[in-house]
Parts: structure tokens; sequence; C-alpha cells
């Protein structure tokens, strides 16, 4: 069965900090280097009218849309965070037919709206669909933990066991609590702690100190997992990219 390769990265709304700068053709071109199958992307914009009108090169479409462009044929955008200027969410990229997907609502305060998009992929010469859920979870750890149970929930009544699965994206669990109850009761890994003990240091991207993003599997090898930093990266976020290559068991 062929090897896969993922990846994901928190884009920041494709601007870097205080909207300074509009960063998103920057931050397509490092995605595409990543060459990845299927991309997991947080803090993406459907749509803001007041930067489309202040940024010269603000792309016409929605940002997934723009990054995907003829890379990732097949996309997903959840829209979670919703003001009057526009929304945010989270994004699936995908080389391989996204044959259903789903948003669902998880804020646990009235103050963060936050969502996991799941997707049922179908990749080519595999028996069953690939279960992608892209996460990104709240800044307080009572609310993180409300989260983890829907999401646990979620995956107990709809991913069969035998399944593949990921859930990659920003756990802004930096006091590193998730995978000691999620994780093992799901029988997931985090692809960084098999292969080097601890989840990836991920935030801040010019000096990255906190493990936020993670990328959690079941049902396969973890061929190679790596961290893409450095200027380029810091230039355009505050998180880092990761990205890991996996193997179906």
């Amino acid at each position: 069965m062929r090897e896969l390769r993922i990846a994901t990265f928190n884009i920041h709304k494709g601007v870097t900090s205080f909207n300074a700068r509009l960063v998103l053709h920057e931050q397509r071109e490092l995605i595409r280097n990543l060459r990845a199958d299927i991309v997991f992307l947080q803090e993406v914009r459907g749509a803001h009218r007041p930067h489309q009108r202040r940024f010269a090169h603000w792309p016409t479409e929605s940002q997934h849309e723009f990054l995907a462009d003829s890379i990732w044929r097949e996309h997903a955008y959840g829209k979670n965070s919703i003001y009057p200027a526009g929304h945010h969410g989270n994004a699936l990229l995908s080389k391989f037919p996204i044959v259903r997907w789903e948003n669902i609502d998880i804020s646990a305060h009235a103050a963060e709206q936050r969502g996991m998009l799941h997707c049922e992929v179908a990749v080519s010469d595999w028996d069953q669909p690939l279960h992608c859920i892209c996460v990104h979870l709240g800044l307080f750890a009572r609310w993180r933990h409300q989260q983890l149970a829907w999401l646990k929930e979620r995956i107990e009544s709809v991913v069969p066991p035998s399944a593949p699965l990921i859930i990659a994206g920003d756990f802004n669990d930096w006091r590193m609590k998730a995978g000691q109850t999620f994780a093992a009761d799901l029988h997931l890994r985090e692809v960084f702690e098999l292969g080097h003990g601890r989840p990836a240091r991920s935030f801040p991207s010019v000096f990255p100190l906190l493990c936020l993003d993670r990328i959690y599997v079941r049902g396969f090898q973890v061929h190679h997992a790596q961290i893409h930093g450095g200027a380029a990266f810091s230039r355009v976020s505050d998180h880092v990219a990761l990205s890991a290559t996996l193997l179906p068991l």
C-alpha cells in the first residue's frame, strides 16, 4: 500500500502580527514545498472585507481555495469564527477525493468559537476511507478538556475502529496533557512522540519552545516526521509547519 505524506500548519489568517503584511502568497509556496498529499490548516480566512480592500494582492477566492490552487484538487473549509468583517476556521487540502465532510461546533465558551473539520478521504487502492480531523482547540485548559471529550465522542461514534485515522492541528496544549487521556483512550500515537519522545516544539516560530501543534495517527507506521521552521516560516506565521510520512499497517 502507498505511503502517505501529510502536513499541518497554522497560517495565522494569511497575515503577519498586527495585520502588518499579507503573506499568503509566501505561505502558498512554502506549503507547496512540503509536498504533502493532505494538508491540515488552521486559522484560514474564508472572507475578510477590510483586508480585501486594504491589501492589493488579496485573492479573489477564499484563502483555502487560493492555497489549494492546482495542486490539491479537493478541499473543505469549516467556518468557525464569524464576525462582521468576515470569518475564519479550519481547512483540509487533499490530492484524493473528499467523499464526505462535516464541520462540528466544539465551542466550549461564547468568547471563543471553535470547530473540528472531519473529512473522509478516498485514497487510491485503500479498502476503507481515511478519516481526517483538523482541529484548533481553545486557549484555556478547561475548554480543551471539554473539546477533547467531544472529539473522543465523535471518533467513537462514527469512525470504525479498523479505519485509518489522522487528527492534526493546533492543540494549544502547552502543558502536554492531551496525550495522557485522549490519545491513550483512542489508541492514538503522536508522530513526534514515536520518533523523539515528545511532540514537536512548534511555537513561537522564531524560537520554538512550546509543543502546541500535533499529529495523532491510528492504523499507521510513522516512517518520518519533520519540523519545518527557520526564517522562511517565522516570517509568515507564529507557528512552524509539521509533516509526516505514514505507511498503513
